[in-house]
């Protein structure tokens, strides 16, 4: 099986012996666009068959290929619409109780997932009001040093982890164990204790393979959902970007539990973004999705309120209010370094006592920020890029993801859902393995970023050469401290600098955002010092 899908991907198309072992293949071949189209479903394995059997003589599971109906006219509702037409089909087909959620580029790295999942949601005591079992968001491709802050390590080992410790995880998309009736929005009680000692999944389906193809392909037409509960109150929540957060909430709400586990062994691994800017995309669409859970009727404080605990109404909405970080950032980002080149103090004088208390939080933060980064595994150049991507996101991510999720809200702008590209070509892997930060497209994002650089720049020199030039001790009294947070920014921004000024390949920033940036940075420079 794995050289066979080797061989497909290297040539970039199924090869014809196996075309015709599998109808659903030639059904393709009358699509002419991916996004209109008509149910394709066949059943690869029938675990009732008894000659489903591996190599080593051990039966095969059902193994069913699915693609569901697309019309232009009718909203596919992304991932959220695939994951209830799955759910509706399997339900003819097998009806199993538990459904595992992977995204389509992880893989099971830990078989024991299954078992430790199991030993969860069938307690004794307390399996009955688990609805899902969460695992930890892991990745493959992770460099030394994490160079784009891809594994967030201090977010699965520490964060969810007391989010668990709260009443229960989020549903993070991937990884998750969930119970089925839970997840069609079956409400728990005391009766689903007494239904999950009692129910019996044995009934037989008499059904053919063929049949059962036919007869289930309704499940995932487009027409299926019209004037029912899915989407709303069945399956994932449809109309937000991040709807795996959205349906774990809902859940918690209708008195289920959830449970976060990890194993000591990763249970799956996932490929994590290799270039900037889809690092940046995929965080603006989680911003986007989280902020507007927060300004919805969804709002853990009010939708919450009374179903699940206060706690865990706050953990949510740590999370969900990430978008608005964006304005404080941008504010330390820009203003002391504005103000140092006017040379405007904005903190106090090293000479003052009033400095021990801003001394205290900046190196306590960062102490604390380096020990939790080393204790989860992380290394010191890796909390350096952590630190510089917490920046860049939250100057551009974050502050895109907030705005666009405003303007919805006021009527401006209609939901999207982006998609990151996982596939990278081999120059690209290379230098994402060697930890060469990538630009090479034109991007308002890379706009930001680059002024902000370059501003920093500007001023660092501008203070540096006030300093000299004065010769006055009471003028490095009081601007130590903007020239050192300008100065750390310089030192973060030192991969920007290099892909605007010195690097010539294909992946240097392209010539239009540096013009517009220094011309962005040169007006703002000129401002401050009218």
């Amino acid at each position: 099986m794995r050289n066979r899908i080797e061989s497909a991907m290297k040539v970039g198309q199924i090869s014809e012996e196996i075309r015709k072992q599998h109808k659903g293949f030639g059904e393709w071949d009358l699509v002419s666009d991916p996004r209109n189209h008509q149910t394709i479903l066949q059943i690869l394995i029938d675990g009732r068959d008894g000659k489903a059997m591996d190599v080593e003589g051990q039966p095969l599971p059902t193994l069913v290929y699915l693609s569901r109906e697309k019309r232009p006219k009718y909203a596919h509702n992304f991932k959220a619409g695939a994951m209830n037409a799955l759910i509706r089909v399997s339900s003819r087909i097998s009806n199993g109780e538990i459904i595992l959620n992977v995204d389509c580029d992880m893989y099971s790295n830990n078989s024991e997932s299954v078992k430790d999942a199991l030993c969860f949601l069938m307690d004794e005591e307390t399996g009955h009001e688990i609805a899902y079992v969460q695992f930890p968001q892991c990745f493959n491709n992770i460099t030394k040093n994490d160079l784009y802050a891809c594994s967030l390590n201090v977010i699965t080992e520490v964060e969810l982890a007391g989010f668990d410790s709260n009443g229960g995880p989020c549903y993070i998309g991937t990884g998750c164990f969930h119970r089925r009736e839970a997840l069609c929005g079956k409400k728990y009680d005391m009766d689903c204790e007494r239904e999950q000692t009692t129910r019996n999944n044995d009934g037989k389906i008499e059904e053919s393979a063929s049949v059962l193809e036919e007869t289930c392909k309704v499940l995932a037409s487009c027409s299926y959902e019209d004037n029912t509960q899915w989407g709303k109150e069945m399956g994932l929540k449809y109309g937000c970007p991040v709807e795996d957060v959205l349906t774990g909430l809902s859940i918690q709400c209708r008195g289920w539990k959830s449970i976060y586990f990890t194993p000591e062994r990763k249970a799956f691994l996932g490929v994590a973004p290799t270039t900037l800017l889809q690092t940046l995309i995929q965080h603006k669409r989680w911003i986007e999705g989280d902020f507007q859970i927060f300004l919805s009727r969804y709002c853990p404080f009010t939708y919450g309120h009374k179903r699940i605990p206060l706690k865990l109404q706050i953990s949510y909405c740590i999370f969900l209010l990430w978008g608005p970080n964006c304005l404080p950032t941008l504010y330390y980002v820009a203003m002391p370094s504005l103000c140092l080149l006017k040379g405007i103090s904005l903190f106090p004088k090293i000479s003052s006592l009033w400095i021990l208390p801003f001394a205290y939080v900046m190196s306590s933060s960062c102490a604390y920020s380096l020990g939790e980064f080393i204790w989860c595994g992380g290394t010191l150049l890796g909390w350096w890029n952590d630190q510089r991507m917490w920046v860049f996101k939250r100057t551009t991510s974050f502050f895109f993801g907030c705005s666009e999720t405003i303007l919805k809200q006021l009527g401006f702008s209609r939901s999207s859902f982006a998609v990151t590209s996982k596939v990278a070509d081999e120059e690209e892997s290379k230098r994402f393995e060697q930890e060469v930060m990538e630009f090479g497209a034109a991007s308002p994002m890379f706009t930001i970023l680059a002024t902000l650089a370059l501003l920093n720049l500007f001023t660092f020199v501008g203070g540096i050469t006030r300093v000299i030039i004065d010769m006055q001790a009471q003028v490095l009294d009081s601007l130590l401290l903007q020239i050192l947070l300008c100065g750390v920014l310089v030192l973060m921004n030192l991969p920007v600098y290099h892909g605007l000024f010195f690097r010539k390949d294909a992946t240097r920033m392209p010539c239009s955002v540096t013009y517009q940036s220094i011309a962005f940075a040169l007006l703002a420079c000129s401002l401050a010092l009218y």
